[in-house]
């Protein structure tokens, strides 16, 4: 798996956005129904949409953040086969980072629940992809 940062790209590019989130000083990460791990809010840019409002709507649906602060960390890229590219192609996603200081109190996706958390857990979902996130979340702040 390769994995590469950029400060820009070409917004058609993209195709993801993912959220490192923290509230309260920690990481709020979410429990997907399906699955026993952990994995950072975002998903797919749908048509029309752009990279930071699909930011927004993920955090939303995946966290119930409802009053937050967010803000474009970098643009980054993916390649080889995971779980969401099952060819291994060369995928962009935009990499952001939020504050939440209010949530609600229902989920509107198919997460079962969020957890805050002081550090990444072991079970995560992408355990090669999220904590290069993280770090260079934390290299460029």
């Amino acid at each position: 798996m390769k994995i590469e940062f950029y400060d820009c790209v070409d917004p058609a590019l993209l195709r993801f956005s993912v959220i490192v989130a923290r509230s309260e000083g920690k990481l709020v990460l979410c429990k997907h129904r399906e699955r026993d791990t952990y994995e950072v809010p975002g998903g797919h840019i749908e048509q029309g949409e752009s990279a930071e409002e699909a930011a927004r709507r993920e955090l939303y649906e995946e966290t119930g953040a409802i009053d937050f602060t967010i803000r474009p960390v970098c643009a980054y890229s993916v390649e080889g086969k995971n779980r969401v590219n099952e060819n291994g192609e060369k995928k962009y996603g935009m990499l952001f980072y939020a504050e939440i200081t209010r949530f609600e109190h229902e989920l509107h996706s198919e997460m079962e629940r969020i957890e805050l958390f002081d550090e990444l857990p072991a079970a995560l979902t992408y355990p090669e992809i999220q904590p290069a996130l993280m770090q260079e979340l934390n290299r460029r702040t």
